[in-house]
């Protein structure tokens, strides 16, 4: 239960509330540095995604509760950090509506996947919902950099990767349910 893929996804759910804190500095007190420091924890956190799974796999240590904590660190972070650029102003040029979309597809997902379990089956993440969460972590991430660096503004980038996560978070969710559809109308049989 407690290995070290397991930890690096726990150690990403408790950098949400970080990453949070350090956007709210800015915020609040205009503390510049915020969201350099916001970026520095959610980067850390990103990575760990890419690291518990590929960890998990070669050294086959899959547990249960890696399979639900890991999905949820994602939505914890990503979906916390874009409601709180949304709430960091128009500056921050982060649309309510489209993370409202990506929430939804998040929540609607989910419970079809416990739904699913419940009969039995198991919906599992494809290449385009890995795809999907890959843009919203860079756009998480181009979003929060925010200042421009040496001269290159990352807003614009970060803007153009939220418009992909969207198109992939609307594209995948209907795979998703699609796939969910099959197995229940299978299972109804």
């Amino acid at each position: 239960m407690f290995n070290l893929p397991n930890c690096l996804t726990m150690m990403r759910i408790l950098a949400t509330p970080i990453v949070i804190f350090l956007l709210y500095l800015e915020m609040w007190f205009q503390f510049k540095y915020g969201s350099y420091c916001a970026f520095g924890v959610y980067f850390v956190a990103c990575v760990t995604d890419f690291f518990d799974g590929r960890i998990a796999r070669q050294q086959n240590l899959i547990t249960n509760l890696g399979k639900f904590l890991d999905p949820l660190a994602d939505k914890l972070l990503i979906g916390s950090v874009l409601i709180m650029l949304v709430r960091m102003g128009p500056d921050w040029k982060v649309p309510a509506w489209i993370v409202i979309i990506i929430i939804c597809r998040e929540l609607a997902v989910t419970g079809m996947r416990a739904v699913a379990a419940e009969m039995g089956q198991v919906v599992a993440a494809d290449k385009l919902g890995k795809a999907k969460t890959l843009a919203q972590s860079l756009a998480g991430g181009f979003l929060i950099f925010h200042y421009p660096l040496f001269g290159w503004d990352p807003r614009p980038l970060g803007q153009g990767l939220l418009w992909l996560a969207l198109v992939l978070t609307v594209i995948s969710g209907g795979n998703y349910l699609f796939d969910f559809y099959k197995k229940w109308i299978a299972n109804a049989d």
